[in-house]
């Protein structure tokens, strides 16, 4: 069975189980701004400031978007060869990534790494759990209620049916939060008021179909979590795909990471579609209303 099955098998069986059509009613998302970056894998946000991370760059922009910092050898320091940067988060100015070696749809030597916000420079790495069954990390939450940092996994197996979780202050393994009715194809994570939210490449450029992002609701012990759709994202200018996510803590706003122009063969550009000579990386900005 190929990707384009799997997929819409997935969405259908979503949709079935939460009784609901892909998106929630209950929350509008208003698109009101769009920026392009020069990163095609993760977005944050605090303190006014963003961060954007590509497969091997990081960058930091003002409120205005102007780009003040930019690292563009990000892993100098690592005693593992790593070639590979997924989502990002920020808390407390210090960035947190999942760093690790992908080639042809496949990882190893993951890592949870902490970078200064500033000089955007390698300050720590997380001891990683090789036993825990986490294949690859395509992206990196915070949740400082909890304490917890969780990553996710992109490849298409049980391992990506889970989140894998750290704690924030030590490093320490913490166990893993299985997703119920698990959606496919994540590359991204983020955590906003209780919840987690992941974005799913489970789209299709060629047929002009979006990609999604959905709802995690933790259980009271943290072992579980129910998905439940959240966005489609039919708004974007071009349907491409989609990568990280953030909410600021400030405003309250989404972020989404979207990349369009370029075919993605076994999460790696491959090509261009008519009319591109490169990949245009933007994001976009939504404002967030809550319904009654």
């Amino acid at each position: 069975m190929n990707k384009k099955i799997y997929l819409l098998l997935g969405i259908a069986s979503l949709m079935l189980l939460c009784g609901c059509g892909n998106t929630n009613a209950a929350v509008t998302y208003k698109l009101v701004e769009t920026h392009p970056v020069g990163g095609r894998q993760g977005i944050c946000t605090e303190g006014g400031n963003y961060w954007v991370s590509g497969s091997g760059k990081l960058e930091k922009y003002d409120s205005n978007w102007k780009l003040i910092a930019e690292n563009t050898d990000p892993f100098a320091g690592y005693s593992l060869e790593v070639n590979h940067i997924g989502d990002i988060d920020v808390y407390n100015n210090e960035l947190y990534l999942g760093v690790e070696y992908f080639m042809d749809g496949e990882g190893k030597n993951i890592q949870v790494a902490v970078y200064d916000g500033d000089t955007l420079k390698l300050k720590k790495v997380f001891p990683f759990r090789a036993d825990t069954g986490q294949l690859e990390c395509s992206g990196i939450a915070v949740d400082p209620d909890s304490g917890t940092v969780y990553m996710s996994s992109w490849i298409d197996d049980e391992s990506s049916e889970y989140l894998y979780m750290y704690d924030l202050d030590t490093g320490d393994y913490k166990g893993k939060l299985k997703m119920q009715s698990a959606p496919k194809w994540i590359q991204g994570v983020a955590y906003h008021e209780g919840k987690l939210y992941v974005t799913c490449d489970d789209g299709n450029a060629d047929d002009n179909a979006p990609d999604h992002m959905y709802r995690i609701d933790i259980s009271e012990n943290r072992e579980t979590g129910q998905i439940s759709p959240e966005k489609v994202f039919d708004d974007v200018i071009r349907q491409g795909e989609i990568e990280g996510l953030s909410f600021c803590r400030e405003s309250g706003r989404l972020l989404l990471l979207y990349n369009r122009g370029a075919r993605i063969i076994a999460g790696m550009p491959s090509g261009f579609y008519e009319g591109y000579e490169e990949e245009i990386h933007e994001v976009f900005v939504y404002d967030i209303t809550e319904g009654e």
